[in-house]
């Protein structure tokens, strides 16, 4: 190389690749087409796409909140165009009394539905109404697929459960639950929904009041526990295919979602060794006259790669971590709409069994029988069309996610090799 020529950094100095990077391929033991997001796979396909949902006899009036929602009840392609209802969760505060400490959140919703009484509502909540809001939702709509809220508790040691970057974290998932449930062509006409956008502090208070009692949520809960222990018969094999399927994607969700984490921690560790490690370099060229230009040049580099991996940094932690750990979470909440729907399909099996070994009036059993094999119906008919709705909006998601990630990479990188991140060697 002729003197005073200059080499990349990517060859001489540490500061250009941040460490970690092969390290959620090598963790994974998953072959390379575990998580592919093809809209054309077959093998991720459950359900036939041309599942005839269209006879209206099989919905029950529970399920639909409003009559504008029918239509989409049974067909969730025929989605509004033109978005309605815009809510933001901001402005977060602290509320601090004799016996505990909260924070609240302050929900702007602008509409152009006519249901509302007014175009804007501002009112404020704390995460516990965000508890009930998504209850209320599951008893109302137990085989529609709920978007998950954050975690009431943090792992210990992860973060302080006040600091700024945890509330703010909590505000974006909330955020992005509440704009969920206005996407959903069904949920967004419930009426509790728009009660909690909607009413004042006391007005709500007042109107959880209305909801079922202790011993009611106790009997539902004990009858629960009594259709797990006597299992479900000739569960249909769609949904069989269902369970597996989130199955094997929560374990693969979790795998990439505990591996981003530890990377992470891994890259901020790496970018405050790095800070310290370039001024060395600086002080160093001033007690060595013939070495000055090369040490600078290494000082700079290390300067311009820091800045590198703080912005990928802060991309792998607004952008990646959150849309995979919200897809943890949606592993769990889809087990729950399966339990929900086993237990529907065991309280009829239960009347058929009492019916055979005439254990009960025949009349009034063949009665609830039939209301029993509607309702279970209508579950799985709602839960199959959530579920393809779920399962391509998962595919968007995850997919937009990582081809953004990968291009910022590039990009960062990029601009670390064409900015002259170089090192000037010596004469």
């Amino acid at each position: 190389m002729e003197p005073g020529s200059s080499a990349p950094c990517l060859s001489a100095s540490p500061g250009c690749i941040p460490p970690g990077h092969s390290a959620l391929l090598t963790a994974l033991p998953l072959s390379p087409d575990a998580l592919r997001f093809d809209e054309e796979e077959d093998d991720l396909e459950v359900f036939s796409k041309d599942a005839n949902l269209h006879d209206g006899s099989s919905f029950s009036p529970l399920m639909l909140a409003s009559p504008s929602s029918m239509i989409n009840q049974v067909k969730f392609e025929d989605e509004p165009e033109v978005k309605d209802l815009f809510i933001t969760v901001d402005e977060p505060e602290s509320h601090i009394t004799a016996i505990e400490t909260f924070i609240t959140y302050r929900i702007a919703t602008k509409t152009t539905r006519s249901e509302f009484d007014s175009s804007e509502f501002e009112v404020r909540r704390r995460y516990q109404d965000f508890l009930w809001l998504k209850g209320r939702l599951e008893e109302a709509h137990p085989t529609l697929i709920i978007p998950p809220l954050p975690e009431k508790f943090i792992v210990k040691g992860m973060v302080e459960r006040f600091n700024d970057d945890f509330i703010e974290t909590r505000r974006k998932a909330l955020h992005k639950f509440l704009n969920r449930i206005a996407d959903h062509p069904t949920l967004t006409f419930n009426e509790d929904f728009k009660i909690f956008l909607t009413a004042q502090a006391w007005e709500l208070t007042s109107h959880k009041k209305q909801g079922p009692g202790l011993f009611s949520r106790m009997g539902q809960t004990i009858k629960a526990v009594a259709s797990s222990v006597r299992g479900v018969k000739n569960r249909p094999d769609e949904f069989i295919e269902l369970g597996e399927y989130m199955e094997a994607f929560g374990q693969k969700i979790s795998v990439l979602d505990k591996v981003s984490q530890r990377i992470l921690k891994e890259e901020k560790d790496y970018y405050e060794e790095m800070k310290e490690y370039g001024p060395i370099y600086t002080l160093w060229s001033a007690s060595e006259e013939d070495l000055v230009d090369p040490l600078r040049g290494m000082a700079g580099s290390i300067d311009k790669c820091c800045k590198v991996t703080e912005a990928l940094n802060s991309k792998l932690s607004n952008d990646l971590i959150p849309i995979i750990h919200e897809y943890v979470l949606y592993s769990e909440t889809l087990s729950g709409v399966l339990r929900r729907r086993d237990l529907i399909q065991a309280e009829l099996d239960a009347k058929v069994d009492a019916l055979v070994n005439r254990k009960a009036d025949k009349d009034i059993l063949k009665d609830e029988i039939e209301k029993l094999e509607d309702k279970v119906e209508c579950a799985n008919n709602a839960l199959k069309a959530d579920w393809e709705r779920w399962k391509k909006n998962m595919r968007t998601d995850l997919k937009d996610t990582f081809l953004n990630m990968a291009d910022s990479r590039i990009n960062r990188y990029e601009e670390v090799i064409y900015n002259r991140c170089f090192i000037v060697r010596p004469n």
